[in-house]
């Protein structure tokens, strides 16, 4: 069995948007460790949902959800960083 193909529709966008907000955060945005856990907090933040091909979006999403999804994930990021942010600062303290 192969199940490479499948994956979260969110990650890609999550990542960009990572990257993209990034300069907005200048405490983590130089260290990939965070970042990658950034990217993470915000993937468990919106509900996962999973397909094999990228198409299938274009077929499976109307625009209100392709929307709803775009704010759900900048929200989530914006969460993350602080969320990050504020762990990374009280585990300097120790």
């Amino acid at each position: 069995m192969d199940f490479t193909s499948v994956h979260n529709i969110h990650e890609q966008t999550v990542f960009e948007a990572v990257a993209e907000a990034a300069p907005r955060y200048p405490g983590v945005a130089h260290n990939p460790d965070l970042l990658a856990d950034v990217a993470c907090v915000a993937l468990n933040r919106v509900a996962a949902r999973y397909i094999r091909h990228d198409v299938d979006l274009a077929f499976f999403l109307t625009e209100k959800e392709r929307t709803e999804n775009e704010r759900l994930v900048a929200e989530a990021v914006d969460s993350a960083y602080g969320f990050v942010q504020a762990r990374h600062a009280m585990a300097a303290r120790r």
